[in-house]
């Protein structure tokens, strides 16, 4: 079992404490592991720690756990930095949905405008993580779970030579519930989406064996009129139908853009100001349980469950823990290059080094790309404009220009005019001005 220190760079945000929960459920794979969570804020990553510590007694496990203000300090020496955090927390998220709206433009926490801003704060915050790395952890390796993280990968890999794996449990979690609108049984069903992060589809789709687009058809058939059936899962599982693949779910925004932005306009709270207001609640959980001698985390009292971040420590564990050769290789999705040294491109159709997000096999060798079916000829040219848009604003927020920002905003299906493109980023990157280089302010 790995014996490994990490540093978790987030520690103190509200999904840490489900983070540090689902360390502590695959705790065997890290005995003798010490890990240190790193934020800013002292009173939450104290609450945080403590619930760790309390649980990890409880559970048997020797597994240290330390705290951090200082991020230097915090990386010193350690061999795997897990990053999940939000600069400007959700308040920017708000900035990031309403500013967009008041262009008629969708505004969203990962697409688009909002998820283009998100980048910029993210890319410059993680700029400095690999600072600090160069000077006191050159051969740590980054697990990834800042959003956007696709901009954030495209960013890191194409302008330094810092290994980085970034994971979203898209692959995994956006394919069951449409086939269970069809009234499919998922547990019958192989489906592999590829494409880029929180934009791919399915590339292979089988029901017992045999093509599962045809019964998703059925299903729609049956469901279409159903006043009891939620509407957008009827509109996603006839995405899949019309398109022949198994669409993620934030294509709702592309191709329900309309029905998106006129159900948020009359929505009383964006997705931010619902989570703003959850948060006294979460933190309140949080206190009482470390204030308990047996905390219990109530997964419904808990930013994103009790088992957040899950996949990147399973991508951890595989590589820390499967030798290759002895141990079959974990199968799991992860984010990163399309091509690397001594392997060929994973996924058809686009650049080398586009971040894609594909099923790996990973092990102690590293995360390496299964082989891959291209993306459906329907699909895969919204896929690629993506990606396109994906290079063009990782540059802008690596070392860009106000210019570079705009070429990347009107380059992305949901702005699409100029005139919208540099009057939605100057507003936004004014609320931004305290997160953003003066380069991008110009």
């Amino acid at each position: 079992m790995a014996a490994i220190s990490i540093a978790y760079v987030g520690g103190g945000s509200s999904r840490a404490a489900g983070t540090m929960a689902s360390l502590f459920s695959k705790g065997d794979a890290f005995d003798g592991s010490r890990v240190v969570l790193i934020d800013q804020r002292a009173d939450t990553l104290e609450l945080v720690a403590t619930i760790a510590r309390k649980i990890a007694a409880r559970q048997g496990l020797d597994i240290t756990v330390e705290t951090s203000t200082d991020q230097r300090a915090g990386l010193t020496g350690v061999d795997a930095v897990l990053t999940s955090f939000r600069p400007g927390g959700f308040e920017m998220r708000l900035a990031d949905e309403q500013i967009p709206m008041r262009h008629g433009v969708i505004g969203q926490e990962t697409q688009g405008p909002g998820g283009m801003m998100m980048a910029f704060r993210s890319v410059a915050a993680m700029k400095t993580i690999l600072d600090d790395l160069d000077a006191v952890a050159p051969d740590a390796v980054i697990f990834n779970y800042t959003n956007p993280v696709n901009l954030v990968s495209q960013a890191i890999t194409t302008h330094s030579d810092r290994t980085i794996w970034s994971m979203c449990e898209g692959p995994i979690t956006f394919w069951p519930p449409i086939l269970r609108t069809a009234g499919l049984d998922p547990d019958r069903a192989e489906v592999m989406m590829a494409g880029v992060n929180h934009n791919c589809w399915s590339t292979v789709h089988r029901y017992d064996g045999e093509d599962l687009i045809p019964r998703l058809a059925e299903g729609y058939a049956a469901v279409a009129d159903d006043p009891t059936v939620d509407v957008w899962s009827k509109r996603l599982l006839h995405l899949a139908v019309a398109v022949g693949s198994v669409p993620s779910d934030y294509f709702r925004y592309y191709y329900f853009g309309e029905e998106a932005f006129r159900e948020a306009q009359a929505g009383r709270l964006t997705r931010a100001g619902v989570l703003l207001e959850a948060l006294p609640g979460y933190w309140q959980h949080y206190a009482e349980q470390a204030a308990s001698d047996d905390p219990q985390l109530d997964p419904t009292r808990s930013r994103g469950g009790i088992h957040e971040l899950e996949l990147a420590i399973d991508v951890m564990s595989a590589y820390y823990n499967r030798t290759p050769g002895t141990d079959a290789p974990a199968r799991l999705p992860v984010n990163l290059p399309n091509a690397g040294p001594g392997r060929p491109a994973a996924l058809p159709g686009f650049d080398d080094d586009t971040v894609v997000e594909v099923w790996c096999e990973v092990d102690g060798d590293g995360v390496r790309p299964v082989p891959q079916e291209p993306l459906p000829h329907a699909v895969r040219g919204i896929t690629q404009t993506l990606a396109e848009y994906q290079r063009l604003a990782a540059d802008a927020a690596w070392d860009g220009t106000r210019a570079d920002a705009v070429r990347a905003l009107v380059s992305h299906p949901f702005v699409r005019n100029l005139h919208v493109a540099e009057e939605l980023y100057d507003e936004l990157a004014f609320a931004n001005r305290d997160y953003l280089p003066e380069r991008l302010l110009r």
